[in-house]
């Protein structure tokens, strides 16, 4: 098959859900011998040239990089918010350099299948029917107006207004792109439902991202434990949010019981009022870290404190396979199959995350049953190879 990703930020480096949910799929269809093209926004909060993608990585895909200015004005959102119905969060992603190069990309080769990889690039489908007869796929990474409906609800005075307001233009967004494509991909069980109670009526295939097991190894010789530790992106609301809820509600207590027990937070783009309050005894910011995986090797329990946010928590996935013990909340495991005390450990309140945190800590055989047992989850249920084959079987379905 001859497949188009399109995307709103480059997927590489992998060091967010969104990337790390579009290159494995991009390395799944190229290993089994797809031809893969992948044309992506090149804005300056995920800026990359196409030369600094390592040759192995290059091989797997056509890439086409387009700069666009995407950035977050004051100005323009309150303009948006005043003169416009549309959701800002969607607007900044209508480029006309975008569409001329999908436009020439459209005319120069033909496709089987065009995957839109999220829902801030479903703007340009009537461009895409223009020009081709592929069959159109919505890959939906979340549900996007949950997140911000979850983060309004976490907000005070008019920022929850504005979040408030901004969640249901999302979601009449979200509304108005139903059945303008062919085929629904949805990356959970749960986000295919709800998409399909905002009105999806067409064939739809649930394919949660897959897990590289060749690069994703785990690896205890250097383990410190005990030690705590949580990475992800620092500039996503639902992450900040979560971490200063840890630190402000469950961190004196932790510390108390064990005064030795460090707290690792780590993570890319960290504003300045964040690290502020990323403080206390025994907590070290690292910020971006050279190489995540070595980082989260060595550590020992991750902490995933998440109350807003959807979709798939991809840097839990990734904890998991490297064998980590997880403490996390229902949201955070969202989308995901797992069975709290067996792989991970579920808390939601802040006696059940310090409980979650003590057990791990003092009950080191616990501790490495729960991480054994999230290897052979992952590996049975989120084998990379094996989920791009099985959508590439779905789309056969509807291509032939």
């Amino acid at each position: 098959m001859n497949i188009l990703q399109v995307a709103n930020k480059v997927p590489y480096p992998t060091i967010d859900g969104g990337a790390i949910a579009c290159m494995n799929l991009t390395r799944g269809f190229s290993l089994l011998g797809h031809k893969v093209t992948v044309l992506a926004m090149n804005t300056l909060k995920h800026k990359t040239s196409v030369e600094e993608i390592p040759e192995s990585v290059r091989d797997l895909a056509d890439f086409k990089f387009v700069k666009v200015d995407a950035r977050i004005s004051k100005r323009e959102a309150i303009q948006n918010l005043l003169f416009s119905s549309e959701p800002y969060n969607a607007v900044r992603f209508v480029d006309k350099s975008f569409e001329n190069e999908l436009i020439g990309i459209l005319k120069g080769k033909k496709f089987d299948v065009i995957q839109l990889e999220g829902l801030y690039v479903c703007p340009y489908i009537p461009v895409i029917r223009k020009y081709s007869n592929a069959k159109i796929v919505y890959r939906a990474h979340n549900i996007e107006h949950e997140i911000w409906e979850r983060t309004s609800e976490l907000a005070k005075g008019w920022k929850k207004l504005y979040l408030r307001n901004l969640s249901k233009r999302i979601k009449r967004f979200e509304k108005n792109v139903q059945n303008k494509y062919d085929l629904l991909v949805p990356i959970t069980e749960r986000d295919g439902i709800i998409l399909d109670e905002l009105g999806n009526k067409k064939p739809k295939y649930v394919s949660q991202t897959g897990i590289d097991s060749s690069v994703l190894i785990p690896n205890a010789k250097s383990l410190e434990y005990p030690s705590l530790f949580h990475i992800g992106s620092l500039e996503w609301a639902p992450n900040q949010e979560g971490i200063i809820w840890f630190i402000e509600n469950c961190w004196e207590e932790i510390h108390d019981r064990f005064p030795d027990l460090k707290f690792y937070v780590a993570g890319r783009n960290a504003p300045q009022w964040l690290v502020q309050k990323i403080v206390g005894p025994n907590i070290v910011f690292l910020g971006e870290v050279e190489d995540a995986y070595d980082f989260m090797n060595s550590k020992a329990i991750m902490i995933v404190p998440l109350f807003s946010g959807s979709g798939m928590r991809i840097k839990i996935i990734e904890g998991m396979a490297l064998g980590k013990s997880i403490v996390t909340t229902p949201i955070g495991t969202e989308g995901i199959s797992t069975t709290s005390g067996t792989n991970i450990l579920i808390a939601e309140k802040r006696e059940e995350f310090i409980e979650s945190v003590s057990q791990l800590v003092e009950d080191k055989e616990f501790f490495h049953i729960v991480g054994k047992n999230a290897i052979e989850y992952i590996h049975k249920k989120f084998d990379n190879l094996a989920a791009s084959a099985s959508l590439v079987d779905f789309y056969k379905q509807h291509t032939q």
